[in-house]
């Protein structure tokens, strides 16, 4: 079973960026495609960026593509979400995931492990 913590969430201003950890412990991420999702009062839970095992696929929702940057460590078994150009509808709880597919996934049933989410709030 993999374990994942987020950290790295916070209010900005809009324009503003932030970067989004994700530290997996109890097993590697390296055999996992990993993926970031985010939840908005009211709001379905929506997909935003996915990574393959290597890293070496990736892929965003177009709402964040150009802004947003999802990379992973796997020596460090973390996986990071960097944030630009951030917007006021950016603000969510957002959670990192692991699929035990190794190419990327935008679907969140394919996703058998998920973290406890951390805040990321934009202000106008």
């Amino acid at each position: 079973q993999v374990q994942l913590v987020e950290s790295g969430g916070g209010l900005v201003q809009a324009g503003g960026s932030l970067r989004l950890s994700c530290a997996a412990s109890r097993r590697t991420i390296g055999s996992y495609a990993m993926g970031w999702f985010r939840q908005a009062p009211g709001k379905e839970r929506e997909f935003v960026a996915a990574a393959s095992w290597s890293g070496g696929n990736t892929y965003y929702a177009n709402s964040v593509k150009c802004r947003f940057t999802i990379s992973r460590d796997n020596a460090k078994n973390t996986v990071y979400l960097q944030m630009n150009s951030l917007e006021p509808d950016d603000t969510a709880v957002y959670y990192c995931a692991a699929s035990n597919q190794m190419g990327v996934t935008t679907t969140p049933e394919k996703y058998t492990y998920w973290g406890q989410g951390t805040q990321v709030t934009v202000s106008s």
